[in-house]
């Protein structure tokens, strides 16, 4: 497999032949420089490509989907600390409340994470948003089957879960992260 890269794309390789000598550059950077432009790398840390494509405005799935996800974070914050707090004032069982309100607590870091990466469009962040949806699925079943007050919370929830996960897979929001489905990996250098 054989790999080129582009000369005079880094800032590093254009800026060589435009500084007069002795414009502050030590031997030690010229020489590095000089190298890099003739072996096409830069000699910067964090090269900065010649082309600058302004960045595209994030699209309205990810935001609701990251919008949703954030729902879902709050509705397990207030549950945990309702959990922790009737554990701690001796309502119900101590031990199991408390204990069930910590978990439930720890829970609630995955979606905020989630949402979190989804607003920031990192293509790590599908992964954990897609995991709350999952793990909302059985939750909202269990609910369904139920009675009384739970019934309406199991519809809300299932409605939420699967409404984000449409959203999560939807085409735009893939494109948006920066994802590439299987065998796409290799498309940007083809072209």
């Amino acid at each position: 497999m054989r790999c080129s890269v582009p000369t005079g794309r880094y800032r590093a390789q254009r800026e060589v032949g435009k500084r007069p000598k002795g414009a502050g550059l030590s031997l030690h950077t010229a020489v590095r420089a000089a190298r890099a432009t003739l072996h096409g790398v830069s000699s910067e840390r964090n090269p900065t490509p010649e082309t600058t494509d302004a960045p595209t405005a994030r699209p309205r799935r990810l935001t609701y989907a990251a919008a949703l996800c954030a729902l879902e974070a709050l509705a397990l914050l207030a549950g945990g600390l309702g959990m922790l707090v009737l554990g701690l004032t001796g309502d119900a069982d101590r031990q199991q409340a408390v204990t069930g309100g910590i978990t439930v607590l720890l829970l609630a870091l995955l979606p905020l994470l989630a949402t979190r990466g989804l607003l920031l469009r990192r293509s790590w962040s599908r992964g954990p948003a897609v995991i709350t949806q999952l793990m909302a699925l059985p939750v909202a079943y269990s609910l369904l089957h139920a009675d009384g007050v739970a019934v309406p919370a199991g519809i809300a929830l299932a409605v939420v879960a699967v409404g984000a996960l449409v959203l999560l897979v939807n085409p735009a929001t893939t494109r948006a992260l920066g994802i590439r489905g299987p065998g796409r990996a290799s498309e940007g250098e083809q072209r």
